[in-house]
């Protein structure tokens, strides 16, 4: 497999896709870089990776600092020798409809989703450049093929981060740079936790989420596919829902 021996470094990686990514990616020999804020989980992720004969490292990033990113390539670069794909995952969801006139969580969806990711390209182009290759593999969300009430400045979060990948490959095709954008439906993780206020409304959420949602290994088996490809391979797009998904 071309996973064997890369060096993958992951934001939101203390859980869900994140966290399964690292797993997966470990398992099929990989040696991840971790980050996430909450660093006691990472610490914990990594001792079970490396207890099972994988290779890990993780360091704190809050990917709204420009500098926590370059810290987290660095890590790679110091720790394993180089970097090859940057999976940027770390996101956040507030809903409700846009008459709620909700600034602050606009301007926090915007500083994650969209400059997080900003981040982690300036941080990570440098180094692919220079090694003469590299990936980014960007989860963003079938919010964004979807447009649905309540959801709107989240999925314009989304697609802002689809343009702007769509943008740099056309800009990157001498080769060096891959560039993959992952669409998950709904998927069992934390991210439901914090995107609603109205406590009756999050538990329905919650329990919609639990019915109907797959596990975050099927995203983490997808990110994998992608960056197994051969170097001159490109998978520029995949969608990954529940088969009940409307």
């Amino acid at each position: 497999m071309a996973i064997q021996g890369k060096v993958v470094a992951i934001t939101g990686a203390s859980s869900g896709i994140g966290e399964a990514t690292a797993r997966h990616l470990a398992s099929l020999g990989a040696a991840v870089v971790l980050g996430a804020r909450r660093t006691d989980r990472l610490e914990r992720l990594v001792g079970e990776i490396e207890a099972a004969g994988g290779q890990a490292a993780a360091t704190r990033v809050d990917v709204t600092r420009p500098d926590d990113l370059r810290s987290l390539v660095a890590v790679a670069v110091e720790r394993f020798g180089r970097l090859d794909v940057l999976v940027g995952n770390a996101g956040i969801s507030r809903i409700g409809p846009v008459a709620d006139l909700d600034v602050e969580g606009w301007s926090a969806m915007v500083d994650v989703n969209v400059k997080g990711i900003l981040h982690g390209i300036a941080a990570a182009l440098p180094v692919f450049r220079r090694q003469g290759g590299g990936h980014l593999v960007t989860v963003v969300s079938t919010s964004g093929l979807k447009i649905v009430p309540t959801q709107a400045v989240y999925a314009g979060t989304k697609n802002a981060v689809r343009t702007l990948l769509e943008g740099l490959r056309q800009e990157s095709t001498d080769g060096v740079l891959r560039t993959t954008s992952i669409s998950p439906g709904y998927v069992r993780t934390e991210l439901i936790d914090h995107a609603v206020d109205d406590p009756d409304v999050r538990e329905q959420a919650r329990r919609n989420m639990a019915e109907l949602g797959i596990d975050p290994m099927a995203v983490a088996r997808a990110i994998a596919f992608a960056i197994d490809q051969p170097d001159d391979v490109e998978i520029g797009d995949l969608t990954i829902r529940p088969a009940r998904q409307g």
